[in-house]
């Protein structure tokens, strides 16, 4: 038997055989070691080619594999799916940077086969500094996992991965380079050979771009306005659908929303996202993998590289912004079963969130040079002090810098960041104008999907400019639908009643920035107590009645007495009763405080007044724009009541004027001052 197909099985199981171009790509890389672009459906199969590609390189005498991948769930399936081969495989990524040393061991004595690395380690200084030229002189291949990500243009660009140029400069002639992706169109596919300069080496580029469709997934798209409604078709329908699968949120909060409500339901589900602690993330996917969950309800950060072959279904709470990030993510289901469910539940606030993603992806160029300028400084900025010179918020400000570093604009020596002297830099602002354009095309492309009459899996392959795009077959269009009957009106209200349920914690600001951005700890004496409030901006249970009142400019009956509730539940010992005062909404927030106390069966003092006329706090954007344009706009005009204080203000952009406005009443006698919105937008 032939060492590549002997290797497959041992891999993949005593039947695997290759698909269409999978063999043809490795041939590629050990024979003429090559630069090759596989542009495949999920599934497919990318990561055996470089599997199988590095076992025999190392057997040819050729240094280990660097692959460089962008999602750590996706390096422990890599890492456990290689000892199958008995390569030897390490990582290093955010989680164990401590381990670098035994790295640059193992790699000085050979004991290494394939090492997989963040994108974000080609952006640390230390990294390029040390381990990199050490990775150029003894790689044998380097493979780009997910290489739309290099692009502008791809649905998932990130800055780290530009430093992959510099790697490619660095390396000897004759080292194979292999890119994968399942989500690149004709303008990725050129970007990347731009990017990465392959079409410079010796030898033409190879592309091997196969078929996308995927025959195994059944497509559906049930509008689903509101959040109730779509809570109880989950409830409903999840029960129903075939095994595991994800049900993803665009935002964190509505993960944790949906999960609960499933476990309330009888359905055992995970909510998973990037701010949940490694070891937990490990742990859910392990459930799902072995079965024991019925759902992971998921933000994007569960997405490329999860491989779960028997995953049943895929069904999106919310839309993605884009048909290519859908494709993406509903990849992950029905690889190795013959039908599994991909169900696409649009809802009202969808295109909000989509909205500020995209608002977010390029800073304005006034707001860039003030970085810029507040650099030039002798000895440059640190983050926070840049935000007290730029109203961004400190993760836009850290990915421009990140940007403007690649580039060649900045540097970076500790916490501090510089301008390169001599720089060329400039802003590209029509690049960034394009991107943005392409955004908004591809957000408008998702919002038609399913509701212009074209096959569903057809509409997918042709954004992604597959060569062949067919009608499915299975979709909803083609046949019929299925997930679009009527819902239980009690399941709908119970929904309805679960978003409004529990009022959510607003937590203790014990740290504040000074003028500087230096932070600083807030004494006992003058910090608020922990707070509450009925509902999220955009969510689907008070917000809509709060969003009303505010039109309206007086709040209904109907949230006093769910505030009232709210307070009651919560314990707090509140004597009285306080307003934040706005001269935008007049006597709106007041008007209600005083309701909430005569319900509350507490005294209403109007102690506050503002004072200035600064702009609205949801204009600014990081903590020490946020203290500073609070600082000095409110006024206590007379001495607060003794005992606790139950602050009241209708929207919690930041949170920090109800904490400034609890100091002041703290430092003129107040006693503790526990904090009531309406809304939050946290």
């Amino acid at each position: 038997m032939r060492r590549p197909e002997e290797l497959l099985k041992r891999l993949a199981g005593p039947d695997a055989q290759f698909r269409e171009h999978q063999r043809e790509a490795i041939t590629d890389l050990v024979d003429d070691r090559a630069r090759v672009l596989c542009v495949q459906r999920t599934g497919w199969g990318k990561s055996a080619v470089y599997f199988l590609a590095t076992s025999l390189l190392r057997e040819q005498g050729a240094g280990p594999a660097l692959i460089v991948s962008p999602l750590l769930a996706l390096m422990r399936n890599q890492i456990a799916a290689a000892e199958k081969l008995g390569i030897r495989a390490h990582t290093i990524n955010s989680t164990n940077r401590d381990g670098w040393d035994e790295v640059r061991q193992l790699l000085e004595t050979d004991a290494v086969d394939l090492l997989l690395i963040s994108p974000e380690r080609l952006n640390n200084p230390q990294f390029r500094n040390s381990m990199l030229p050490l990775f150029a002189e003894r790689v044998g291949l380097l493979v780009v996992d997910e290489a739309h990500c290099i692009s502008d243009w791809g649905h998932d660009f990130r800055p780290d991965y530009r430093r992959l140029q510099e790697m490619l400069e660095r390396l000897p002639q004759g080292v194979a380079v292999l890119c994968t992706t399942a989500t690149a169109n004709d303008r990725v596919v050129a970007d990347v050979a731009e990017q990465l300069q392959l079409g410079g080496h010796a030898g033409a580029l190879k592309t091997y771009r196969g078929p996308l469709g995927r025959k195994s997934l059944r497509l559906e798209v049930v509008d689903l306005p509101a959040q109730a409604d779509r809570l109880a078709w989950l409830a409903t329908h999840l029960p129903q659908l075939p095994g595991s699968g994800i049900v993803y949120t665009l935002t964190k909060r509505d993960a944790d929303t949906v999960a609960e409500w499933l476990n309330g339901h009888g359905v055992p589900a995970e909510a998973y996202s990037g701010e949940v602690a490694t070891e937990r993330r490990v742990g859910v996917e392990e459930r799902l993998l072995n079965n024991d969950l019925k759902a992971v309800v998921a933000t994007s950060a569960l997405g490329m590289g999860y491989d779960k072959p028997d995953l049943g279904f895929v069904v999106h709470y919310q839309a993605p912004g884009s048909v290519i990030s859908y494709y993406q993510q509903v990849g992950r289901a029905g690889r190795a079963i013959e039908r599994a469910d991909v169900v696409l539940l649009r809802g009202r606030e969808d295109r909000r969130i989509q909205d500020f993603f995209i608002e977010q992806a390029f800073p304005p160029k006034d707001r860039v040079d003030r970085v810029l300028e507040a650099l030039d400084d002798d000895g440059g900025a640190t983050t926070n002090e840049l935000m007290g010179a730029v109203n961004l918020g400190k993760s836009r400000i850290e990915a421009m810098l990140k940007v403007l570093d690649v580039e060649g604009a900045v540097s970076r020596n500790g916490t501090r960041w510089t301008r390169v002297p001599g720089s060329d830099w400039t802003y590209d602002g029509d690049r960034y104008a394009h991107v943005t354009q392409l955004r908004r095309h591809e957000q408008e492309a998702m919002a038609a999907f399913g509701a212009d009459g074209r096959c569903l899996m057809r509409v997918l392959l042709e954004e992604l400019d597959d060569p062949d795009p067919q009608d499915c077959g299975v979709c909803a269009i083609c046949t019929a639908p299925k997930f679009n009957g009527e819902l239980d009106a009690r399941l709908v209200r119970e929904a309805a009643l679960h978003l409004r349920s529990r009022p959510l914690i607003l937590d203790v600001k014990k740290m504040a920035p000074d003028a500087e951005g230096k932070m600083k700890k807030l004494g006992d004496d003058v910090r608020s107590e922990e707070g509450r409030a009925l509902a999220r901006l955009g969510d689907g249970g008070w917000d809509p009645l709060i969003q009303a009142g505010r039109r309206e400019g007086r709040f209904g009956d109907e949230l006093v007495e769910a505030a009232a509730e709210a307070v009651r539940s919560w314990r707090a010992p509140v004597r009285w009763v306080a307003a934040v005062p706005s001269k935008r909404t007049g006597t709106l927030v007041p008007d209600f405080a005083r309701r909430l106390a005569e319900a509350l069966e507490l005294p209403f003092h109007p102690v506050l007044q503002r004072v200035g006329d600064n702009p609205p706090q949801r204009e600014m954007t990081n903590s020490v724009q946020q203290v500073a344009n609070v600082r000095g706009e409110f006024a206590v005009t007379q001495g607060p009541p003794p005992g606790a204080c139950l602050l009241v203000d209708d929207v919690r952009f930041s949170g920090w004027t109800l904490a400034m406005v609890a100091g002041q009443l703290r430092r003129k006698g107040s006693g503790p001052v526990h904090p009531l919105a309406l809304s939050t937008a946290y």
